[in-house]
């Protein structure tokens, strides 16, 4: 039998601990209270603030605010809206102190990452204000 160094066995392993998704319990407790504006590719692609409950206020940039609910499925963050039943999942993963999350509908290539985040409410123009 070969003989491994442990550390080379962490050096190894280390990526894929970077990799572990979050729990609901993590996500909650990393979002809960946050406004969070997501980019990607370094472009603003929207904002959410995640409120008491499991709720959230979702915008995409020049858009009006949806209003939703997320859960745990699996390893998956779902977020179901009231404009659409439909259930948008995504993994998250905390990389750096930031958010990294990973559309797991199709297409699965969409990444957003944490760009900023703020206690301040999410500033809504829509019908939504004041929610």
């Amino acid at each position: 039998m070969r003989f491994v160094p442990l550390t080379l066995l962490l050096a190894v392993a280390t990526p894929a601990l970077a990799e572990t998704p979050l729990t609901g319990a993590e996500f909650d407790a990393y979002a809960t209270g946050k406004t969070l504006t997501y980019a990607v590719g370094g472009e603003v692609y929207g904002i959410e603030q995640y409120l008491p409950n499991r709720r959230v206020r979702w915008a995409f940039v020049d858009d009006t605010c949806r209003i939703g609910h997320w859960y745990e499925d699996a390893e998956s963050i779902c977020f179901v809206y009231e404009h659409d039943a439909t259930p948008q999942c995504w993994m998250f993963y905390l990389q750096g102190g930031a958010l990294t999350a990973r559309f797991m509908s199709d297409p699965p290539s969409t990444e957003l990452k944490e760009l900023s985040q703020t206690d301040a409410p999410l500033a809504c123009s829509g019908p939504d204000i004041g929610v």
